[in-house]
Protein backbone atom coordinates (compact mmCIF):
# COMPACT_ATOMS: atom_id res chain seq x y z
CA UNK A 1 0.00 0.00 0.00
CA UNK A 2 1.35 3.39 -0.79
CA UNK A 3 1.52 6.30 1.41
CA UNK A 4 -0.84 9.19 0.80
CA UNK A 5 0.81 12.47 0.89
CA UNK A 6 -0.21 15.04 4.28
CA UNK A 7 -4.43 16.20 4.03
CA UNK A 8 -4.65 17.51 7.29
CA UNK A 9 -7.02 16.41 9.64
CA UNK A 10 -10.93 15.86 9.46
CA UNK A 11 -13.62 16.36 11.33
CA UNK A 12 -16.00 13.99 11.90
CA UNK A 13 -19.85 13.40 13.54
CA UNK A 14 -21.70 10.18 12.63
CA UNK A 15 -25.31 11.47 12.67
CA UNK A 16 -27.39 9.74 15.47
CA UNK A 17 -30.75 10.24 13.46
CA UNK A 18 -29.70 8.14 10.56
CA UNK A 19 -32.15 5.26 9.42
CA UNK A 20 -31.46 2.82 7.28
CA UNK A 21 -34.47 0.78 8.12
CA UNK A 22 -36.55 3.70 7.39
CA UNK A 23 -38.82 3.90 4.45
CA UNK A 24 -38.78 6.28 1.52
CA UNK A 25 -42.25 7.27 1.86
CA UNK A 26 -44.63 10.21 0.91
CA UNK A 27 -42.73 13.32 2.59
CA UNK A 28 -39.32 12.21 0.99
CA UNK A 29 -40.99 12.20 -2.31
CA UNK A 30 -42.79 15.17 -2.49
CA UNK A 31 -39.38 16.65 -2.61
CA UNK A 32 -37.44 14.17 -4.68
CA UNK A 33 -38.68 11.20 -6.08
CA UNK A 34 -38.23 8.64 -9.25
CA UNK A 35 -41.46 9.85 -10.85
CA UNK A 36 -40.17 13.42 -11.13
CA UNK A 37 -36.26 12.82 -11.88
CA UNK A 38 -37.70 10.56 -15.45
CA UNK A 39 -39.29 13.66 -16.14
CA UNK A 40 -36.13 15.43 -15.66
CA UNK A 41 -33.96 12.63 -17.50
CA UNK A 42 -36.25 12.26 -20.41
CA UNK A 43 -36.04 16.38 -21.19
CA UNK A 44 -32.20 16.78 -20.12
CA UNK A 45 -31.50 13.54 -22.22
CA UNK A 46 -32.88 15.44 -25.67
CA UNK A 47 -30.34 18.83 -24.94
CA UNK A 48 -28.26 19.01 -27.57
CA UNK A 49 -24.96 17.87 -26.53
CA UNK A 50 -25.89 15.72 -23.82
CA UNK A 51 -23.89 12.80 -23.12
CA UNK A 52 -23.34 10.91 -19.55
CA UNK A 53 -19.94 12.03 -18.40
CA UNK A 54 -17.45 9.40 -17.20
CA UNK A 55 -17.20 7.04 -14.52
CA UNK A 56 -13.75 6.56 -13.29
CA UNK A 57 -12.06 3.87 -11.48
CA UNK A 58 -9.18 5.36 -9.42
CA UNK A 59 -7.41 1.82 -8.71
CA UNK A 60 -4.03 3.28 -7.78
CA UNK A 61 -5.37 5.81 -5.35
CA UNK A 62 -7.93 3.10 -3.99
CA UNK A 63 -5.29 0.64 -3.11
CA UNK A 64 -2.75 3.86 -1.46
CA UNK A 65 -5.72 4.82 0.75
CA UNK A 66 -6.05 1.35 1.35
CA UNK A 67 -9.92 0.33 0.23
CA UNK A 68 -11.27 -1.94 -2.45
CA UNK A 69 -12.45 0.67 -5.24
CA UNK A 70 -13.01 4.50 -5.84
CA UNK A 71 -15.27 5.54 -8.31
CA UNK A 72 -14.62 9.14 -9.87
CA UNK A 73 -17.82 10.45 -11.57
CA UNK A 74 -16.00 13.22 -13.54
CA UNK A 75 -18.76 15.79 -14.45
CA UNK A 76 -15.76 18.07 -15.56
CA UNK A 77 -16.65 17.86 -19.45
CA UNK A 78 -21.03 18.11 -18.78
CA UNK A 79 -21.93 20.41 -21.36
CA UNK A 80 -19.88 23.25 -21.59
CA UNK A 81 -20.32 24.45 -18.70
CA UNK A 82 -17.93 21.97 -16.90
CA UNK A 83 -20.34 21.27 -14.30
CA UNK A 84 -23.26 19.32 -12.64
CA UNK A 85 -24.31 22.40 -12.06
CA UNK A 86 -25.86 22.28 -15.48
CA UNK A 87 -27.90 19.56 -14.94
CA UNK A 88 -30.01 21.86 -12.52
CA UNK A 89 -30.25 25.51 -12.98
CA UNK A 90 -30.95 25.78 -16.43
CA UNK A 91 -33.56 22.50 -16.35
CA UNK A 92 -34.98 24.51 -13.64
CA UNK A 93 -35.50 27.92 -15.74
CA UNK A 94 -36.68 25.72 -18.56
CA UNK A 95 -39.86 24.43 -16.29
CA UNK A 96 -40.43 28.36 -15.09
CA UNK A 97 -40.55 29.35 -19.01
CA UNK A 98 -42.72 26.65 -19.81
CA UNK A 99 -45.09 27.33 -16.62
CA UNK A 100 -44.86 30.86 -17.39
CA UNK A 101 -46.16 30.48 -21.27
CA UNK A 102 -48.94 27.87 -20.03
CA UNK A 103 -50.22 30.55 -17.73
CA UNK A 104 -50.23 32.96 -20.68
CA UNK A 105 -51.28 30.74 -23.56
CA UNK A 106 -53.48 28.07 -21.69
CA UNK A 107 -53.98 24.27 -23.40
CA UNK A 108 -51.13 24.72 -25.31
CA UNK A 109 -48.05 22.45 -24.38
CA UNK A 110 -44.56 23.99 -24.69
CA UNK A 111 -41.76 22.01 -25.58
CA UNK A 112 -38.21 22.79 -24.83
CA UNK A 113 -37.67 23.05 -28.91
CA UNK A 114 -40.31 25.16 -29.02
CA UNK A 115 -38.35 27.71 -26.63
CA UNK A 116 -34.88 27.42 -27.99
CA UNK A 117 -36.70 28.51 -31.47
CA UNK A 118 -38.36 31.48 -30.14
CA UNK A 119 -41.98 29.61 -30.72
CA UNK A 120 -42.94 32.09 -27.67
CA UNK A 121 -40.33 34.55 -27.64
CA UNK A 122 -42.92 37.55 -26.68
CA UNK A 123 -43.81 35.85 -23.35
CA UNK A 124 -40.04 34.58 -22.38
CA UNK A 125 -38.30 37.98 -23.13
CA UNK A 126 -40.66 39.24 -20.44
CA UNK A 127 -39.39 37.12 -17.75
CA UNK A 128 -36.09 37.59 -15.88
CA UNK A 129 -34.76 35.10 -13.87
CA UNK A 130 -32.42 35.95 -11.14
CA UNK A 131 -30.33 33.66 -8.45
CA UNK A 132 -27.19 33.99 -6.37
CA UNK A 133 -23.92 32.28 -7.02
CA UNK A 134 -20.02 31.28 -6.06
CA UNK A 135 -20.12 30.87 -9.87
CA UNK A 136 -21.27 27.38 -11.39
CA UNK A 137 -25.23 27.50 -10.57
CA UNK A 138 -25.13 31.12 -11.60
CA UNK A 139 -23.39 30.03 -14.73
CA UNK A 140 -26.20 27.20 -15.17
CA UNK A 141 -28.94 29.81 -15.21
CA UNK A 142 -27.41 32.52 -16.75
CA UNK A 143 -27.06 29.62 -19.80
CA UNK A 144 -30.37 28.15 -19.12
CA UNK A 145 -31.56 31.78 -19.78
CA UNK A 146 -29.81 32.28 -22.79
CA UNK A 147 -30.70 29.17 -24.59
CA UNK A 148 -34.74 29.24 -23.91
CA UNK A 149 -34.69 32.79 -24.11
CA UNK A 150 -34.98 35.13 -21.20
CA UNK A 151 -33.07 37.57 -19.64
CA UNK A 152 -30.71 36.90 -16.14
CA UNK A 153 -29.06 38.85 -13.32
CA UNK A 154 -26.99 36.88 -11.49
CA UNK A 155 -25.78 37.71 -7.53
CA UNK A 156 -21.69 37.10 -6.68
CA UNK A 157 -20.43 37.22 -3.29
CA UNK A 158 -17.46 39.70 -3.07
CA UNK A 159 -15.00 36.78 -3.07
CA UNK A 160 -16.29 35.74 -6.37
CA UNK A 161 -13.30 35.63 -8.65
CA UNK A 162 -13.23 37.38 -12.04
CA UNK A 163 -12.54 34.62 -13.99
CA UNK A 164 -16.27 33.17 -12.82
CA UNK A 165 -18.06 36.81 -13.05
CA UNK A 166 -16.49 36.75 -16.14
CA UNK A 167 -17.88 33.01 -17.41
CA UNK A 168 -21.30 34.20 -16.45
CA UNK A 169 -21.21 37.35 -18.34
CA UNK A 170 -20.33 35.66 -21.21
CA UNK A 171 -23.89 33.85 -21.46
CA UNK A 172 -25.74 37.54 -21.63
CA UNK A 173 -26.63 37.68 -17.60
CA UNK A 174 -25.93 40.93 -15.73
CA UNK A 175 -23.91 40.38 -12.98
CA UNK A 176 -24.15 42.03 -9.84
CA UNK A 177 -21.40 42.00 -6.82
CA UNK A 178 -22.52 41.90 -3.33
CA UNK A 179 -20.04 43.26 -0.76
CA UNK A 180 -20.97 40.44 1.39
CA UNK A 181 -20.82 36.43 1.45
CA UNK A 182 -22.84 34.17 -0.05
CA UNK A 183 -25.77 34.13 1.82
CA UNK A 184 -25.81 38.05 1.68
CA UNK A 185 -26.18 37.42 -2.04
CA UNK A 186 -28.96 35.33 -1.67
CA UNK A 187 -31.05 37.51 0.42
CA UNK A 188 -30.50 40.52 -2.18
CA UNK A 189 -31.33 38.64 -4.98
CA UNK A 190 -34.61 37.53 -3.27
CA UNK A 191 -35.29 41.34 -2.11
CA UNK A 192 -34.60 42.50 -6.00
CA UNK A 193 -37.12 39.74 -7.17
CA UNK A 194 -39.31 41.00 -5.19
CA UNK A 195 -38.84 44.84 -5.95
CA UNK A 196 -38.49 44.41 -9.42
CA UNK A 197 -40.89 41.15 -10.17
CA UNK A 198 -38.09 38.63 -11.07
CA UNK A 199 -38.05 34.59 -10.82
CA UNK A 200 -35.69 33.69 -8.38
CA UNK A 201 -34.22 30.32 -9.63
CA UNK A 202 -32.11 29.52 -6.45
CA UNK A 203 -30.26 25.62 -5.42
CA UNK A 204 -31.18 26.63 -1.65
CA UNK A 205 -34.69 26.42 -0.15
CA UNK A 206 -35.86 28.94 2.30
CA UNK A 207 -39.52 29.78 4.28
CA UNK A 208 -41.94 30.44 1.42
CA UNK A 209 -39.64 29.06 -1.41
CA UNK A 210 -39.35 25.82 -2.37
CA UNK A 211 -40.97 24.80 -6.05
CA UNK A 212 -38.18 26.09 -7.79
CA UNK A 213 -35.23 24.17 -5.78
CA UNK A 214 -36.58 20.95 -6.14
CA UNK A 215 -36.43 21.31 -9.88
CA UNK A 216 -33.03 22.31 -9.46
CA UNK A 217 -31.81 18.92 -7.29
CA UNK A 218 -34.39 16.86 -9.07
CA UNK A 219 -31.65 17.83 -12.15
CA UNK A 220 -28.88 16.82 -10.27
CA UNK A 221 -30.40 13.46 -10.02
CA UNK A 222 -29.51 12.99 -13.67
CA UNK A 223 -25.89 12.62 -12.55
CA UNK A 224 -26.71 10.30 -10.02
CA UNK A 225 -28.47 7.50 -12.02
CA UNK A 226 -25.59 8.16 -14.75
CA UNK A 227 -23.66 6.88 -11.95
CA UNK A 228 -25.40 3.83 -11.22
CA UNK A 229 -25.69 2.94 -14.86
CA UNK A 230 -22.52 2.96 -15.28
CA UNK A 231 -21.04 0.56 -12.31
CA UNK A 232 -20.11 -3.02 -12.88
CA UNK A 233 -23.41 -4.90 -12.93
CA UNK A 234 -22.07 -7.06 -9.82
CA UNK A 235 -20.61 -4.51 -7.51
CA UNK A 236 -21.91 -1.39 -5.35
CA UNK A 237 -20.33 1.33 -3.78
CA UNK A 238 -20.46 0.79 0.24
CA UNK A 239 -19.54 4.06 1.06
CA UNK A 240 -20.62 7.47 -1.33
CA UNK A 241 -18.47 10.65 -0.01
CA UNK A 242 -20.43 14.09 -1.59
CA UNK A 243 -19.57 17.34 -0.86
CA UNK A 244 -22.22 19.74 0.87
CA UNK A 245 -22.85 23.66 -0.07
CA UNK A 246 -26.39 24.36 1.03
CA UNK A 247 -27.12 20.81 0.39
CA UNK A 248 -28.66 20.44 -2.57
CA UNK A 249 -26.50 18.28 -3.95
CA UNK A 250 -26.13 15.63 -1.23
CA UNK A 251 -29.84 15.64 -0.70
CA UNK A 252 -30.19 14.92 -4.32
CA UNK A 253 -27.39 11.83 -4.59
CA UNK A 254 -29.24 10.82 -0.45
CA UNK A 255 -32.91 11.00 -1.78
CA UNK A 256 -32.31 9.03 -5.48
CA UNK A 257 -29.77 5.91 -3.62
CA UNK A 258 -32.67 6.27 -0.66
CA UNK A 259 -35.35 5.67 -3.22
CA UNK A 260 -32.88 3.39 -5.24
CA UNK A 261 -31.95 0.72 -3.17
CA UNK A 262 -33.65 1.56 0.36
CA UNK A 263 -32.06 0.11 3.20
CA UNK A 264 -29.48 -1.35 0.89
CA UNK A 265 -28.07 2.16 -0.05
CA UNK A 266 -24.48 2.79 0.64
CA UNK A 267 -23.14 5.09 3.20
CA UNK A 268 -23.69 8.65 2.54
CA UNK A 269 -20.99 11.11 4.14
CA UNK A 270 -21.16 14.69 3.52
CA UNK A 271 -18.13 16.56 3.24
CA UNK A 272 -17.93 20.41 3.84
CA UNK A 273 -14.50 22.83 4.70
CA UNK A 274 -13.69 23.12 8.13
CA UNK A 275 -14.78 27.11 8.12
CA UNK A 276 -18.19 25.99 5.86
CA UNK A 277 -19.97 23.84 7.78
CA UNK A 278 -23.48 24.55 8.45
CA UNK A 279 -24.35 20.74 7.26
CA UNK A 280 -22.17 20.30 9.86
CA UNK A 281 -23.45 22.38 12.52
CA UNK A 282 -27.16 20.90 11.65
CA UNK A 283 -26.06 17.66 12.39
CA UNK A 284 -24.56 18.52 15.97
CA UNK A 285 -27.56 20.39 16.66
CA UNK A 286 -30.34 18.42 15.08
CA UNK A 287 -32.17 20.89 13.18
CA UNK A 288 -31.11 24.01 10.65
CA UNK A 289 -28.38 25.78 11.40
CA UNK A 290 -25.58 28.54 10.27
CA UNK A 291 -22.12 27.63 10.12
CA UNK A 292 -19.46 28.28 12.61
CA UNK A 293 -16.84 29.29 10.53
CA UNK A 294 -15.91 32.71 8.83
CA UNK A 295 -16.92 30.75 5.17
CA UNK A 296 -13.10 32.15 4.02
CA UNK A 297 -12.07 28.56 2.08
CA UNK A 298 -10.48 27.91 -1.24
CA UNK A 299 -13.42 25.37 -1.64
CA UNK A 300 -15.01 28.68 -3.12
CA UNK A 301 -18.31 26.59 -4.18
CA UNK A 302 -18.71 25.60 -1.22
CA UNK A 303 -18.59 28.61 1.28
CA UNK A 304 -22.61 28.72 2.20
CA UNK A 305 -23.39 29.72 5.72
CA UNK A 306 -26.79 28.53 5.77
CA UNK A 307 -28.79 25.57 5.01
CA UNK A 308 -31.27 24.45 2.32
CA UNK A 309 -34.42 23.62 4.21
CA UNK A 310 -35.65 20.81 1.97
CA UNK A 311 -32.24 19.52 1.49
CA UNK A 312 -32.06 19.19 5.28
CA UNK A 313 -35.38 17.18 5.01
CA UNK A 314 -34.00 14.39 3.29
CA UNK A 315 -30.27 14.92 5.04
CA UNK A 316 -31.52 14.68 8.68
CA UNK A 317 -32.36 11.02 8.75
CA UNK A 318 -30.76 10.06 4.86
CA UNK A 319 -27.06 11.33 5.90
CA UNK A 320 -25.05 8.81 7.92
CA UNK A 321 -21.76 11.09 8.65
CA UNK A 322 -20.85 14.64 8.38
CA UNK A 323 -17.28 15.19 7.64
CA UNK A 324 -15.06 18.84 7.68
CA UNK A 325 -11.42 19.08 5.83
CA UNK A 326 -8.97 21.41 5.42
CA UNK A 327 -8.35 23.77 2.40
CA UNK A 328 -5.12 21.93 2.16
CA UNK A 329 -6.60 18.32 1.39
CA UNK A 330 -8.29 20.18 -1.35
CA UNK A 331 -5.60 21.42 -2.88
CA UNK A 332 -3.66 18.09 -2.63
CA UNK A 333 -6.28 16.18 -3.84
CA UNK A 334 -6.37 18.65 -7.42
CA UNK A 335 -2.79 17.91 -7.61
CA UNK A 336 -2.87 13.82 -6.88
CA UNK A 337 -5.59 13.98 -10.16
CA UNK A 338 -3.74 16.66 -12.68
CA UNK A 339 -0.69 14.38 -11.62
CA UNK A 340 -2.12 11.26 -12.57
CA UNK A 341 -0.55 9.53 -9.21
CA UNK A 342 -0.73 6.33 -8.71
CA UNK A 343 -0.94 5.23 -12.32
CA UNK A 344 -3.87 6.89 -13.10
CA UNK A 345 -4.81 8.85 -16.47
CA UNK A 346 -4.51 13.36 -15.32
CA UNK A 347 -7.89 14.64 -14.52
CA UNK A 348 -8.67 17.79 -14.60
CA UNK A 349 -10.93 18.81 -11.60
CA UNK A 350 -11.77 22.22 -9.71
CA UNK A 351 -11.19 22.84 -5.87
CA UNK A 352 -15.05 22.36 -4.82
CA UNK A 353 -15.33 19.51 -7.23
CA UNK A 354 -12.69 17.34 -5.72
CA UNK A 355 -14.04 18.23 -1.73
CA UNK A 356 -16.07 14.38 -1.60
CA UNK A 357 -12.72 12.86 -2.87
CA UNK A 358 -10.82 14.93 -0.57
CA UNK A 359 -12.53 13.76 2.44
CA UNK A 360 -12.56 10.21 1.60
CA UNK A 361 -8.43 10.38 1.46
CA UNK A 362 -8.03 12.53 4.47
CA UNK A 363 -10.74 9.71 6.53
CA UNK A 364 -8.44 7.30 4.83
CA UNK A 365 -5.46 8.21 6.05
CA UNK A 366 -6.89 9.57 9.82
CA UNK A 367 -6.76 5.75 11.83
CA UNK A 368 -10.15 7.11 14.26
CA UNK A 369 -12.05 8.52 11.46
CA UNK A 370 -10.97 5.98 9.34
CA UNK A 371 -12.60 3.75 11.76
CA UNK A 372 -15.49 5.73 11.95
CA UNK A 373 -16.93 5.17 8.39
CA UNK A 374 -16.01 1.44 8.31
CA UNK A 375 -13.30 2.27 5.85
CA UNK A 376 -11.71 -1.63 5.69
CA UNK A 377 -9.97 -2.81 3.06
CA UNK A 378 -13.43 -4.17 0.89
CA UNK A 379 -14.91 -0.43 0.62
CA UNK A 380 -15.75 0.77 -2.45
CA UNK A 381 -16.55 4.51 -2.76
CA UNK A 382 -18.50 6.85 -5.02
CA UNK A 383 -17.49 9.94 -5.13
CA UNK A 384 -18.67 13.20 -7.46
CA UNK A 385 -16.11 15.02 -9.36
CA UNK A 386 -18.42 18.08 -9.89
CA UNK A 387 -16.69 20.44 -11.50
CA UNK A 388 -13.44 20.59 -13.83
CA UNK A 389 -11.25 23.71 -14.32
CA UNK A 390 -14.33 26.71 -13.71
CA UNK A 391 -11.72 29.32 -13.27
CA UNK A 392 -8.33 28.34 -15.12
CA UNK A 393 -6.67 30.78 -13.33
CA UNK A 394 -7.69 29.93 -9.90
CA UNK A 395 -6.81 26.10 -11.31
CA UNK A 396 -3.09 27.14 -12.55
CA UNK A 397 -2.34 28.88 -9.14
CA UNK A 398 -3.63 26.04 -6.97
CA UNK A 399 -2.03 23.13 -9.32
CA UNK A 400 0.97 24.81 -11.03
CA UNK A 401 -0.21 24.48 -14.20
CA UNK A 402 -2.68 25.46 -16.61
CA UNK A 403 -6.19 23.17 -17.37
CA UNK A 404 -4.26 22.03 -21.17
CA UNK A 405 -1.05 21.04 -19.47
CA UNK A 406 -2.69 18.73 -17.36
CA UNK A 407 -4.14 17.05 -20.32
CA UNK A 408 -1.69 18.16 -23.13
CA UNK A 409 1.99 17.51 -21.26
CA UNK A 410 4.43 17.69 -23.10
Amino acid sequence: MHDLPPLGAPRLFSNPRADHDRVYGPSERAILSRAAFQEAMTEIGAWPGYAPTPLRSLTGLARAAGIDRIWYKDEGTRFNLNSFKALGGAYAVLRLLAREVQARVPGVPVTALDLVVGRYAKVTRTVTVTTATDGNHGRSVAWGAQVFGCDAVVYIPANCSQGRQEAIEAFGARVVRVNGLYDDAVRQAAADARDNGWHVVSDTSYTGYMDIPRDVMQGYAVMVEEAISQLPASERPTHVFIQGGVGALPAAVCGHLWETWGRQRPRLVVVEPHTADCLYQSALAGRPMKADGDLNTVMAGLACGEVSLLAWAILERGADDFLTIPDQAAVTTMRLLADGAYGARPVVAGESGVAGLAGLLCAAADPQARIGLGLAPDARVLVFGTEGATDPDVFENLVGRSPEAVLNPA
